[in-house]
């Protein structure tokens, strides 16, 4: 993740080829969205026209899980692993946490160990490394971390992934784990074997000594930034890099006996997985250079290698015509690939859309209320509906800072937050948001292999100021999921025509999360008169035969 401020590189022919295919107010509701309340549209669902099979929801631990996770109280820190990992209820059915079905762990680099040696100057973004010389390890590191792996397997949480922000500071070139060249990896010439050594005991220490089975290992993070600051770890790479590392790695994965998946891409933006951006070169065209058939860099055919590509949703989720063209671009590039899918795998406000869109304008300032809630609730469905991302993950799950980028918030009851060393280190006040139960409305009832279906009746090109819909199957179970996401103003009532199947008694239950309800269960409604409130997230679930 990058926080500084970035120029944005402008799309091109992507944004000039679905032109004619969208039109969308950037800072106003139309008044003819829809009708009146009094008005009902037709929703109509087929569950025989079938789209991307779904894989998981996740969020980061990165970078306040460790000191909490090691330092609070076991109450709260419960508390915080019920509200991210829980799939159960309470005595009136409402979701006692949002379900997550996967888990990002920052797998260290050791700039904990330097202390303010490592010019790293927040502690909290500092990371603690498994070993100093790739000789001995010590498992007891990353305590914190490794205490919300157990807590989310416990709850059932499916899927754990590996992250890496730089190789560990024993192999970097620089000594630091931050990068002080460009374009290039932070690594000591000839130590990719070493660095994949690094990989392989640690997933298998934390498998033995942990009995923490990690599915997903990625070893680069948003590749085309430089790195070289003081902000966080990081490092740069290029496609060759990346390429080059993977091909080591996939065998002393296999060697070893560990399942885990090695992931690629995690670009700063889309853009990066479908164009050439200029300035880096070596850092574009991901999904082309690493899974199209005519490339000579295709891992495909390498064990342990996951056929899936992931990209960042910063910078392309503002001005609205971007975020939809940046979308259909990667899908349509994923699509000409084939058998490949495509993941979300980062995303917290770094735009600055203005007032009317969010509090503040900007990311700076914490909203625990419905403004974010909707603005990622929109990113959700269109990342899904335009971009067919089977995968959609959030940043930060914990936030100690007063910024848009936390699930959960945590202050010590006087402020917002703070950047003292200090603040909430060993204990402090937990604030559940908006944005927490809007994405717990996909992931708490959208699960892993669930296939989305189509609804003909709407097009969510063109319903980013008004109502998006969504809808969700499970061939085994029957069951039957629709997330709507109401953008506008005023409620929304729709009629739902359901093909390929009938409704069980033909009601659904709806989970409404808005400014007074978070993921509230309320009473079966019938499937002819279903309402979705102003400036909410209402998820129904019913069951099909």
């Amino acid at each position: 993740m990058k926080f500084a401020n970035q120029n944005k590189v402008s799309l091109l022919c992507a944004g000039l080829l679905f032109a004619s295919t969208i039109f969308v107010s950037c800072d106003s509701e139309k008044s003819d969205n829809a009708a009146s309340e009094s008005t009902v549209a037709e929703l109509n669902v087929n569950l025989d026209m079938t789209l991307q099979t779904m894989e998981s929801f996740g969020a980061s631990d990165a970078w306040q899980c460790n000191f909490i996770g090691r330092n609070w109280p076991s109450d709260k820190r419960n508390k915080i692993a019920d509200l991210l990992f829980s799939k159960g209820v309470d005595a009136d059915g409402n979701p006692k946490g949002i379900g997550l079905s996967l888990w990002r762990f920052n797998l260290g680099a050791g700039s904990t160990e330097q202390g303010d040696a490592s010019d790293i100057t927040d502690e909290w973004r500092r990371t603690e490394c498994f070993t100093t010389d790739g000789v001995s390890y010590n498992m007891n590191k990353q305590a914190g971390q490794v205490w919300f792996m157990k807590a989310a397997r416990e709850r059932g949480v499916e899927k754990l992934l590996a992250f890496t922000n730089s190789a560990p500071v024993y192999l970097t070139q620089n000594g630091k784990a931050h990068a002080s060249i460009k374009e290039f990896y932070n690594l000591k010439d000839g130590k990719m074997p070493e660095l994949a050594d690094f990989w392989v005991n640690s997933l298998d220490k934390l498998k033995t000594e942990q009995g923490l089975t990690i599915d997903y290992v990625s070893p680069f993070n948003e590749p085309q930034y430089e790195w070289d600051g003081s902000a966080q770890e990081g490092s740069p790479a290029t496609n060759a890099n990346i390429y080059s590392f993977v091909n080591v790695l996939s065998p002393k994965l296999q060697s070893k006996g560990l399942s885990a998946q090695i992931v690629v891409g995690e670009a700063g933006s889309y853009e990066s997985l479908y164009k050439t951006v200029s300035g880096k070169e070596s850092r574009s065209n991901q999904i082309d250079y690493f899974f199209a058939s005519n490339s000579t860099k295709k891992i495909t055919g390498l064990s342990n290698v996951k056929k899936t590509i992931s990209g960042h949703s910063y910078w392309q989720a503002w001005p609205l015509s971007e975020m939809v063209s940046s979308r259909q671009a990667a899908t349509s590039r994923i699509q000409s690939v084939g058998g490949v899918s495509l993941w979300s795998s980062e995303y917290c406000v770094l735009e600055s859309p203005g007032t009317a869109e969010l509090p503040g304008g900007a990311g700076a300032g914490r909203d625990l209320g419905m403004p974010l809630a909707l603005w990622t609730a929109r990113i959700i469905s269109t990342d899904i509906a335009l971009g067919g991302v089977t995968s959609w993950q959030w940043w930060t799950a914990i936030s100690r800072g007063d910024y848009k980028d936390g699930l959960i918030h945590v202050d010590d009851n006087a402020s917002n937050g703070a950047g003292n060393a200090d603040y909430c280190k060993n204990d402090g006040y937990i604030r559940d948001s908006k944005t927490l139960w809007a994405l717990g409305n996909f992931s708490f009832f959208v699960k892993p292999g669930m296939v989305r279906v189509q609804i003909p009746s709407v097009d969510n090109a063109t319903a980013l100021n008004d109502v998006m819909v969504t809808a969700y199957k499970d061939a085994a179970t029957k069951k039957l999921v629709i997330v709507a996401v109401n953008i506008s103003k005023s409620a929304k009532a729709y009629k739902l025509n359901l093909a390929g199947g009938a409704l069980t008694d033909n009601k659904l239950i709806p989970y409404t999360t808005s400014e007074t309800l978070s993921l509230k269960k309320g009473i079966a409604v019938d499937a002819g008169s279903l309402e979705i409130p102003a400036r909410s997230v209402v998820t129904y679930v019913g069951n099909y035969k």
